[in-house]
């Protein structure tokens, strides 16, 4: 005669296999969506290879937490989201900016073609440096703070520069060059070391001002009149970001007086 299994054994008993599909399932998003801009990029789309490319950060911001809610996290999802970022927001954006900028600046002069092939191999190396030095450091690190841009963050500034400037047509060199300079800013913030907020420690469940609460059909809003402008320009914003609060501690630094010596902490 067999018994009804215990609750503690009932608890202990694994999760299905099936269980981590989910998370995965978005993490093959990630990776569908930097090969898919890849592709768009070379057929001239590159509208939709930077939208591509924003999808795939929605995609990356939402695998990770449903593997935190579900308790589905491996190392076999680790390694899997690590390579698809690399493919999503390393190679993906610096495809797009040389597709679009350096087949028309070699124009102008071969130099700068070879200037902007440059840079942008340098954007994308970058991003694999970032990326290893994020699976390294992730024990260790502040959880508060990201060291470096993020490269979903880097991949948004390089993918809405383009956006925004072939969405407004403009002609010329210049554009071409600030593309480029762009992919070096981007990348050299991503292998920095300036602190970024990371808002791991932002809760769904908290309580937060309704006033702040009604920001978020207003930033629906503003981004959706003009999706290449305003997305390029808040990731803008947030790139510049991190040397803005490393020169605030700096300064704060500098300017708190010293405490003397010998003397305990303060009550």
């Amino acid at each position: 005669m067999t018994t009804d299994p215990s609750p503690e054994h009932q608890a202990a008993r694994p999760r299905r296999r099936g269980v981590y599909l989910l998370p995965n399932l978005f993490t093959t998003a990630v990776l569908f969506s930097g090969f898919y801009a890849i592709v768009a990029a070379t057929d001239g789309n590159f509208d939709r290879a930077s939208i591509a490319i924003f999808v795939a950060m929605v995609c990356d911001g939402l695998d990770g937490r449903i593997a935190r809610w579900t308790n589905t996290q491996s190392d076999f999802g680790k390694e899997y989201d690590s390579l698809s970022d690399m493919v999503a927001f390393g190679v993906a954006p610096a495809i797009v900016a040389y597709q679009w900028g350096v087949a028309r600046i070699a124009e102008y002069d071969a130099l700068w073609g070879r200037l902007g092939w440059l840079a942008t191999f340098f954007y994308a190396a970058c991003a694999a440096f970032r990326l290893a030095r994020f699976n390294t450091k992730t024990a260790t690190s502040d959880k508060r703070y990201f060291e470096g841009l993020p490269s979903p963050s880097g991949a948004a500034v390089l993918a809405g520069f383009v956006w925004m400037m072939n969405d407004l047509q403009r002609e010329g060199i210049w554009p071409l060059v600030l593309a480029f300079a762009v992919a070096f800013i981007a990348g050299s913030l991503m292998v920095s070391r300036f602190p970024y907020l990371s808002g791991k420690d932002f809760k769904l469940n908290q309580r937060i001002p309704f006033a702040l609460l009604l920001l978020v059909p207003l930033g629906f809003v503003i981004v959706g009149s003009s999706p290449p402008e305003m997305l390029f320009g808040l990731f803008g914003i947030f790139a510049l970001s991190g040397p803005a609060l490393w020169a605030w501690r700096r300064l704060w630094r500098t300017r708190r007086p010293p405490r003397p010596a010998g003397s305990g902490p303060t009550p």
